[in-house]
């Protein structure tokens, strides 16, 4: 399985950007994927995940404002994110795993992992 990610850039605060992940491979019939993102000298942190059936979860600090999506067609993960803060300035990649994740936003659940794109806040 591959994911490439897309849709980073800098914005003001305020501003909106949509990520898009976008898997490719042969897909089991049950999985999560999940949005984390990482600054450099911290650890990666979950910010939003979905299940097959659409079951979502957010972490507490994005709530109201990121928004978890998929595709099942295309195999495609979103997420949008409005009401940018500069503290969501990070490196933000896109994970997957096959079966129900126990803690949907740890990102030891997960053993798939895009390379990530940029976005950048600017206050």
């Amino acid at each position: 399985v591959q994911l490439v990610e897309s849709g980073g850039g800098s914005v003001q605060a305020g501003g909106s950007l949509r990520l898009s992940c976008t898997a490719s491979g042969h897909f089991y019939s049950a999985y999560s994927m999940g949005w984390f993102r990482q600054v450099p000298g911290q650890e990666r942190e979950g910010v939003a995940a979905i299940d097959k059936d659409g079951t979502t979860d957010y972490a507490d600090a994005i709530k109201g404002r990121f928004t978890i999506s998929q595709d099942n067609s295309k195999k495609t993960l979103y997420l949008q994110m409005s009401d940018l803060k500069s503290e969501d300035t990070a490196m933000y990649y896109c994970a997957l795993r096959f079966g129900t994740a126990i803690e949907p936003l740890d990102r030891e659940d997960y053993n798939h992992w895009g390379q990530g794109t940029q976005v950048t806040v600017s206050s």
